[in-house]
């Protein structure tokens, strides 16, 4: 046998190697295609960090503009009003990023994106669901934002460093349940302004009609019944009562159970009309 044949009998030999197919490595399982999909998320904000301006800019506005401009008059001192807003602001803050969710997956299936995504060999419910732990980092991210600028302001929580990390967590829990209603409007309407239209319809009565900007007591006994019932009320008052070092199991428990039945409703129902959607 000759060098040239035999070097070709040693290729062959290393190429069979290389392509056999006999052992195959083990698929990723849904937590890899969960982590994976989040992180497609976050690159989407690498890509166009215009997406994190409602989450970054409007916060800050409101924090500002409320403080210095009304501050006073609400509170006696900007000082004494930016320890009741900026609870406030965060809450408001991260209501209001719980829209993206439904928007961006409503623009992804028009794109035909998640047609691709569901020709691929992974966790059907990947893609929704790494779009979700994305927008958490997202909450998380506008809520450190907002402290940094309170604190540069003169806010100070009475339960220092423990006490803002603990309310990140109640917003984030908080926001993942209120997310689903958007996931579901995603799913149900056509196009993505309808989304954002219907959106802000729910969340601006409910944001606005709360105790974000202003102690209840100084409103009408119709307005004080009507946001005794408001879930936006209750995380206001939780998140204010965990940075004064106030807070008591009740007022996290009723923070909790607005977004726990909004889950057990929602969550079913949005995985049923994604399933649909294949």
């Amino acid at each position: 046998m000759s060098t040239i044949e035999g070097e070709k009998r040693i290729a062959g030999a290393a190429i069979e190697k290389v392509l056999d197919t006999s052992v195959r490595p083990d698929p990723p399982g849904p937590l890899a295609n969960v982590l994976t999909f989040a992180w497609r998320g976050l690159l989407k904000i690498k890509h166009m960090p215009e997406q994190m301006f409602d989450a970054v800019i409007t916060p800050v506005m409101f924090t500002v503009m409320f403080t210095y401009l009304f501050g006073g008059a609400l509170a006696g001192s900007t000082e004494a009003y930016l320890q009741f807003l900026l609870p406030g602001i965060l809450v408001q803050t991260v209501m209001f990023a719980t829209i993206y969710t439904g928007f961006t997956l409503n623009t992804d299936l028009g794109k035909g994106v998640y047609d691709r995504f569901r020709s691929l060999p992974v966790w059907r419910l990947s893609p929704i669901m790494g779009a979700m732990v994305a927008d958490l980092q997202r909450h998380t991210i506008s809520a450190i934002i907002v402290f940094l600028i309170g604190l540069i302001m003169g806010f100070r929580p009475e339960t220092g460093l423990l006490g803002m990390i603990l309310v990140i967590l109640l917003l984030d829990v908080f926001a993942l349940g209120f997310t689903w209603i958007f996931v579901t409007v995603g799913l149900v309407v056509r196009s993505s302004s309808s989304v954002m239209t219907m959106s802000w319809f729910f969340l601006m009565p409910i944001t606005f009609g709360s105790n974000i900007f202003v102690d209840t007591a100084t409103m009408p006994q119709w307005l004080q019944t009507a946001i005794a019932f408001n879930p936006v009320a209750h995380l206001t008052t939780a998140a204010r009562g965990i940075l004064d070092g106030t807070v008591d199991a009740s007022q996290i428990g009723l923070a909790l159970i607005a977004p726990a039945v909004l889950t057990v409703i929602f969550a079913p129902l949005s995985l049923y009309l994604y399933s649909r959607k294949g």
